[in-house]
C-alpha cells in the first residue's frame, strides 16, 4: 500500500466493510447517523436545560452569545476535535489511548475514575426526573397547592411588600404598581413546590451529618433508571444506537412544543427580553467573570476530558471526517443552549407577569430551575398535567442519554483491557456495571441524598476536568507532538491546506492550553466551598470532597512513578521512551497503519 492510499482512504477493503463493521473485533457504529445522534445525546445534558439560562440572564442576556460562542470556536470545537481525532485513530477507550505518551497513562485512568463517580451521581439526577414524570400523572398537580404534606411556612402565592416611606404596603402591584425594585421586601415564605421539592420528593434532612433512612420512591426510580440503562447498553454502541433515533430527537420535539405554548403566554415577550432581548446588558462584555462563565459552560456543556467524547469516536470507522463532525455536533450543542432557554424564559415571563414580579425574581438555576421554579410555572397553565409530563419526560431523557455514554465509557475500558476474557461476556458486564452504579447510589437517595450529589457534582466534574484537559492537551500537542497528531489525522481524512492547519495549531498549542490554564487558575482562586441553598457543608465533608478530588487525579502521578520505578538502564532514555509512543500506538486495523509504522 503506497502512501498516497493511506492518505486518501483509497484502499482495499473486506466486502463487509461498507455495509457492516470495518472492525469486525471490536465493531463499528452501524452508520454515521447512529454516531451524530450518540455524540449529541451525550454532549447535550442537563446542563443546556437548567445552567445555560441562568448563566445568560445573569451574564448581560444576549449580549453573553458572544464569549459563549467564540470560547466554543476558539477552545470547545478544537479540544473537541482533538479527543475525536486520538479516540479514532487508534480505536481505543480513554485508558489505552496513552500508548501514545506512556507515561501519562494515569491521564485515562483518572478520566474513568471521575466518569465513574459522575454516572452514580448522574443517575440519581435521572431518578429525580423519573420520579417527578411519574408525579405528573396526577390532575391537580401535587405541587399545585400546599397539600398534606407541606407546614406553616408554605403559600400558594408570594406575599409581596413595597417599602413606601418606611411603610410596608402589601399586594403593592395593585396599590403602587411603579414600587422600584430596591423598595421590593419578599416574605420569607415556600411555595408549594419548594416545600414538595424538599418535603415530598427528597424528604430532605437538616444537613450531611443527618443521613436518614432511604427515600424509597427515589430508591425505586433509581433502579428503574438503571435497569433501562442496561437494557440500552445490553450489546454496547449496537443497541445503545438504535436508541438514540428517539432519546436524542425527542427532546428537541418537546422543547419545541414548549417554546411554541410559551410565547403565545402572556408576559412571554418580558421573559424572552429579559433573556437575550433587548435588555441585554452589553456592558457586561468588560467583565471578566463573563468571560470565564462562558469558557466553563462551553466546556462542561461539551462534557471534555471526561471520556465520553474520546469512547465515541473509538467506534468510528478509521477514514470518518471528525473536523466535520466536530463542528456539526458542539454548534448543536450551543444552539440547544439557546433554543432552550428561550422556551424556558417564556414559561417563566408568564409566571412572573401572574406574580406581578420582576422576571429575576423567578429565576433560579440548576434543580431550583428544573424542580422548584418551572414546575411552579406550569402548574399555572392550563392542562398543566400535560406540559408537566412532557418537561419530565425530556429532563429524563436528556439526563438519560448522557448516561449512557458515561456508563460505555466504563465497558469499553474493560473490554478493551481484556478484551479475550470480556468479548462474549458483553451483556454480563454492561449488566453488573449498572447493577454496582445502582447500589453505590443509594447513599444519595437517602434523606442526605442530595448534599452527596451537590458534593460530588462540585469536586468530581467542575476543577477535575478542567485540570485533565490540560494535562490531555499538553500530553497530545507538546509530549507526542502536535506534527505528528497532524500526519495521524491526515491518514484518516487526507492532505489538508497549510491554512486549514494554522487554525487548529494556533488553538491546540496555543490558544486552548490558555484559556484552560486562565480558567483553572481563576477556579481555583475563587474557589468558594460548595453548599447546598444556605445550608453548609461540615468540615469532615469537604474534607471528604478534596479526597474524592484528590483520588481522581492521583493516578497521573502515581502511575508515572510506577513506569519509572520499572525502568532499567539508563534513566534519561527510559524517560525519553516513556515520553514517546509505546509499540501497541497504532491504527487497530493493520491494514490502515501505513508504512511508517511497519
Amino acid at each position: 500500500m503506497t502512501d498516497m492510499e493511506v492518505v486518501t482512504g483509497i484502499i482495499q477493503k473486506d466486502p463487509h466493510t461498507e455495509d457492516g463493521d470495518e472492525n469486525p473485533e471490536r465493531g463499528n457504529w452501524t452508520n454515521k447517523t447512529e454516531y451524530m445522534l450518540s455524540m449529541i445525546g451525550f454532549a447535550i445534558g442537563l446542563g443546556n436545560i437548567w445552567r445555560f439560562p441562568y448563566l445568560a440572564y445573569r451574564n448581560g442576556g444576549g449580549a453573553f452569545l458572544i464569549p459563549y460562542f467564540l470560547m466554543l470556536v476558539l477552545c470547545g470545537i478544537p479540544i473537541f476535535a482533538l479527543e475525536s481525532a486520538i479516540g479514532q485513530f487508534c480505536s481505543q477507550g480513554p485508558i489505552n489511548v496513552w500508548r501514545a505518551v506512556p507515561i501519562l497513562k494515569g491521564a485515562g485512568i483518572a478520566m474513568v475514575m471521575g466518569n465513574a463517580i459522575q454516572s452514580i451521581y448522574y443517575n440519581v439526577i435521572v431518578a429525580y426526573g423519573l420520579y417527578y414524570l411519574f408525579a405528573s400523572f396526577q390532575s391537580p398537580l401535587p405541587w399545585s397547592s400546599c397539600f398534606s404534606w407541606a407546614d406553616s411556612h408554605c403559600s400558594d402565592t408570594p406575599i409581596v411588600y413595597c417599602n413606601v416611606s418606611g411603610v410596608l404596603v402589601a399586594n403593592w402591584t395593585q396599590e403602587n404598581s411603579t414600587c422600584p425594585s430596591s423598595h421590593i421586601i419578599t416574605v420569607p415564605v415556600q411555595s408549594p413546590t419548594e416545600q414538595y421539592w424538599d418535603r415530598k420528593a427528597l424528604q430532605r434532612s437538616s444537613g450531611l451529618d443527618e443521613t436518614g433512612p432511604v427515600v424509597w420512591h427515589l430508591a425505586l426510580c433509581l433502579l428503574l433508571s438503571s435497569i433501562l440503562s442496561a437494557a440500552a447498553l445490553i450489546r454496547g454502541i449496537k443497541s445503545s444506537g438504535k436508541v438514540m433515533y428517539f432519546s436524542a430527537t425527542f427532546p428537541y420535539v418537546v422543547i419545541l412544543i414548549l417554546l411554541i405554548r410559551g410565547v403565545t403566554l402572556e408576559g412571554a415577550r418580558d421573559g424572552i427580553e429579559f433573556y437575550i432581548g433587548s435588555q441585554s446588558n452589553w456592558t457586561k462584555l468588560t467583565e471578566a467573570q463573563v468571560w470565564k462563565d462562558a469558557a466553563t459552560q462551553t466546556f462542561f456543556s461539551l462534557s471534555l476530558a471526561s471520556g465520553g467524547v474520546l469512547t465515541l469516536a473509538s467506534y468510528s470507522k478509521f477514514h470518518n471526517n471528525i473536523f466535520l463532525d466536530s463542528v456539526v455536533v458542539t454548534l448543536f450543542n450551543h444552539g440547544t443552549s439557546v433554543f432552550a432557554g428561550i422556551a424556558i424564559f417564556s414559561i417563566l415571563g408568564h409566571m412572573a407577569h401572574i406574580y406581578g414580579q420582576p422576571v429575576g425574581s423567578v429565576v433560579k438555576e440548576g434543580f431550583g430551575l428544573a424542580f422548584i421554579a418551572y414546575p411552579d410555572a406550569l402548574s399555572r397553565l392550563p392542562i398543566s398535567t400535560l406540559w408537566s409530563i412532557l418537561f419530565f419526560f425530556m429532563v429524563f431523557i436528556v439526563g438519560l442519554d448522557s448516561q449512557f455514554t458515561q456508563l460505555e465509557v466504563i465497558t469499553t475500558c474493560l473490554c478493551d483491557f481484556l478484551p479475550e476474557v470480556t468479548k462474549s461476556k458483553r451483556a454480563l458486564l454492561t449488566i453488573v456495571t449498572c447493577c454496582i452504579t445502582y447500589l453505590l447510589g443509594l447513599p444519595c437517595v437517602t434523606r442526605a441524598g442530595i448534599y452527596w450529589v451537590t458534593l460530588m457534582d462540585q469536586f468530581a466534574s467542575g476543577l477535575v476536568l478542567l485540570f485533565l484537559a490540560l494535562i490531555e492537551v499538553i500530553g497530545i500537542v507538546y509530549i507526542y507532538g502536535g506534527n505528528r497528531l497532524v500526519k495521524d489525522i491526515e491518514m484518516m481524512v487526507g492532505k489538508k491546506s497549510f491554512w486549514f492547519w494554522l487554525f487548529w495549531k494556533a488553538c491546540w498549542f496555543f490558544i486552548s492550553p490558555c484559556i484552560i490554564v486562565v480558567v483553572l487558575s481563576w477556579s481555583l482562586i475563587t474557589f468558594v466551598p460548595p453548599s447546598y441553598g444556605n445550608i453548609q457543608y461540615p468540615d469532615w465533608g469537604l474534607a471528604l470532597g478534596w479526597c474524592i478530588l484528590v483520588f481522581i487525579i492521583i493516578w497521573i502521578p502515581v502511575i508515572a512513578l510506577y513506569k519509572m520505578i520499572r525502568l532499567e538502564g539508563n534513566l534519561w532514555k527510559g524517560l525519553k521512551s516513556l515520553c514517546s509512543p509505546s509499540e501497541e500506538w497504532h491504527p487497530y486495523l493493520e491494514v490502515h497503519r501505513g508504512e511508517r509504522y511497519r
